[in-house]
């Protein structure tokens, strides 16, 4: 007798044919029920990150909206793979999400041999986009972009970065803005954005390409100055700075935010949650403080987030590559 929930392929086809429509049937029936429990969200990184400040938000809803609670659960560590390998390994029921950057479930798969793959996981919404915004400390002499790239180049080998974790994309916009502007400069790593942006509050790091919101929050601050935005062209909400771009042309890094689930999640799962996810971004409160944040929402479907992974995997292996930072594993070409 087979005791698995998995059809017999050698059954005859009309037998074949009704357990797996009788499959079909008990997965939808799940979804349709989904939520019947809290549900977890692990966000691999520190609490009072972007990430951190954005899911908080988007669960609070969620909760409201669906009847039960969505906790969320700060994993840092690892440019994010503490918290990804934990979602990697749960179950597929859809009782865990991971809210997430690319750094997580991209590049870190590129760099370190990890226990899960890009494809270890289901794509269910891209939530947010968020360009990055180049700060120094105030101590350091200059005050513009151009005048940075000069004090570096009269100081080589004595200033240092922060990034938010290596082989993060706060690691790799800066590598590639460092290669592309010719500095050399001591790369710091820290766990993740917070203690990234508190170092450089310090004065314990030189410069730091921190994700736009959280440095825009700061932009009054005395003890940090900003210089450029890492976006195409220049940030609305930094008009007064230039984009890195203007110096150097092509150069463009942002990041986004988003869903996703254990791999084998039943898709009417992954489908529901993306619905009520996009259906909370639509909500005028939730739009208006995103906005606030300097935070641009998206709210794609799962189809939709899977083509932007796709081509974003390519992308960071190829902008790794540029920038000299050497890879144990790439996408497929």
């Amino acid at each position: 007798m087979r005791r698995s929930g998995r059809p017999d392929l050698r059954a005859p086809l009309p037998t074949l044919r009704f357990a797996i429509l009788l499959l079909a049937f008990v997965a939808s029936a799940r979804a349709a029920d989904w939520p019947t429990r809290p549900v977890t969200i692990v966000t691999p990184y520190a609490a009072g990150g972007m990430a951190d400040v954005v899911v908080r938000l988007i669960g609070q809803h969620l909760s409201e909206k669906l009847g039960h609670p969505f906790i969320i659960v700060n994993r840092a560590g690892g440019a994010g793979s503490i918290g990804a390998g934990e979602v990697a390994r749960a179950a597929a029921d859809g009782s865990v999400f991971l809210f997430t950057s690319p750094s997580a479930i991209l590049t870190m798969p590129m760099l370190q041999k990890l226990d899960y793959a890009p494809d270890s996981f289901a794509p269910v919404s891209d939530v947010a986009d968020l360009p990055f915004v180049l700060a120094i400390r105030s101590s350091l002499p200059p005050r513009t972009l151009a005048e940075f790239i000069a004090y570096a180049h009269a100081h080589p080998g004595k200033l240092n970065y922060a990034s938010a974790g290596v082989g993060g994309i706060s690691h790799l916009v800066s590598a590639l803005f460092v290669r592309r502007a010719g500095i050399d400069a001591v790369h710091i790593p820290y766990k993740s954005a917070a203690p990234a942006t508190a170092a450089l509050l310090a004065g314990e790091v030189d410069m730091y390409f921190g994700g736009a919101p959280e440095m825009l929050a700061r932009r009054d601050s005395d003890r940090i100055a900003l210089l450029a935005a890492s976006s195409a062209q220049r940030l609305a909400t930094l008009p007064d700075k230039p984009a890195v771009a203007e110096l150097y042309p092509g150069f463009a890094v942002s990041t986004w935010l988003g869903f996703v689930a254990p791999h084998g999640t039943p898709q009417p799962i992954i489908d529901a949650m993306a619905q009520a996810t996009r259906e909370v971004l639509r909500q005028p409160d939730v739009a208006q403080r995103l906005a606030s944040l300097g935070v641009v929402q998206v709210g794609s479907t799962p189809a939709e987030f899977a083509e932007v992974l796709r081509k974003d995997r390519a992308f960071y292996a190829e902008a790794m590559t540029s920038a000299g930072v050497r890879m144990i594993d790439a996408p497929p070409k």
